[in-house]
């Protein structure tokens, strides 16, 4: 077991001096990563189509049932929910059932009858920043025509309603603040699947692959000495993004940092599983680097990164539910700006964790074919 170890460690340091001694490998894990980093987050939009919300109607009033109708006719308001107390309202934006929670207060009708102004108040989950604010600018936007019907309807001036807004976890719904921690899993996710898918490519193309296997080493150390400089890499690259977003944009960490390497340490051990397939199958360095590009590129759209998961058609939501990087991201977002812990992160965690020991285990399979 010991002389195992050791040669286990002895070709993860051949792996980390192979990837380490090219200026431009040096160069491509580090430099890029960051100008991502700081590119994503200045450019980053998003578009919207669905908005699942709740209601809190206290007043269950005519006016305000005539205002809630207005959201369900717009096609963009999906209703979720009609809650029947202030506590359900955390539930409903933790556990990402709502975009939005819309309160109305229980003397709205009578306020509006009155001639006073009455209050609306919309709950943002402002993790995802863009497109809470989007939403509530549609929330906006049907309050007006409600103001500018009212006013009509019954003779008086000024506004009806007064909307207010509160964004949780992202008080000023800053893009920013959902990106950066976003790229956190989505850029370790392509230097770890490139390194891994690489490096068995790479002996067989510069013909040490046959020498390796007249070593002493058995397939699941090699397979090991692999995927472990890759994981190293694919740590330290989530740990640059993490100081960029602390140190550069300055978006505060509510979380634990144990809790967020334990999530990042299963999110790359599952992607070193699928790098270690793809490895497998490919037979030189380019077709390494194009299947991992054609994997790449599905998981960040069906990742929820530039489009809402909820926005997708639905066959692509079940989709989802097999992307490792769906979990990673909201992980990140989960830890570092709501501060949430490993007890409610077990329904991301243990999708997860099934990802990696199927891909694991189906790069083992196959490895052990290729060899006989």
């Amino acid at each position: 077991m010991l002389e195992a170890i050791f040669r286990i460690l002895a070709l993860t340091h051949k792996e980390l001096l192979a990837i380490l001694k090219d200026p431009r490998s040096r160069f491509s894990l580090l430099i890029p990563p960051i100008l991502q980093c700081l590119i994503y987050g200045y450019v980053a939009t998003y578009d919207l189509n669905d908005v699942p919300y709740a209601v809190l109607d206290q007043d269950r009033s005519a006016a305000s049932q005539k205002l809630l109708a207005g959201l369900d006719g717009s096609g963009v308001f999906r209703r979720v929910a009609n809650l029947h107390k202030a506590e359900d309202v955390k539930k409903m934006i933790n556990e990402r059932q709502a975009l939005l929670v819309i309160q109305i207060d229980q003397d709205f009708e009578r306020r509006l009858l009155s001639g006073q102004q009455a209050n609306v108040q919309v709950i943002a989950d402002g993790r995802n920043s863009n497109t809470a604010g989007t939403a509530t600018g549609y929330v906006n936007s049907i309050v007006n025509t409600f103001n500018t019907d009212w006013r009509t309807a019954h003779g008086q001036s000024g506004s009806p309603i007064r909307l207010t807004t509160r964004a949780w976890y992202n008080p000023n719904l800053e893009t920013r603040w959902h990106m950066i921690p976003a790229l956190i899993g989505t850029l370790t996710l392509l230097q770890t699947l490139l390194l891994t898918a690489l490096s068995v490519a790479r002996e067989r193309e510069q013909g040490t692959f046959d020498q390796l296997l007249v070593t002493p080493f058995r397939p699941v150390e090699i397979m090991a000495g692999k995927a472990l400089p890759s994981m190293l890499v694919g740590i330290v690259q989530a740990t640059l993004i993490l100081l960029v977003a602390q140190l550069w944009f300055r978006i505060p960490f509510a979380g634990s940092f144990f809790t967020l390497y334990t999530g990042l340490s299963i999110f790359v051990l599952a992607s070193t599983g699928i790098g270690l397939l793809v490895s497998s199958v490919a037979a030189t360095m380019q077709q390494a680097m194009l299947f991992s590009f054609l994997i790449m590129m599905p998981f960040a759209l069906l990742s929820g990164l530039a489009t809402p998961i909820s926005s997708m058609p639905e066959i692509l939501q079940y989709l989802t539910l097999i992307n490792p990087l769906r979990y990673a991201i909201d992980i990140a977002h989960r830890v570092y700006l709501e501060g949430a812990g490993l007890g409610l992160l077990i329904p991301e965690l243990w999708p997860l964790a099934v990802i990696a020991v199927v891909m694991l285990s189906a790069a083992s399979w196959m490895f052990r074919h290729r060899l006989t």
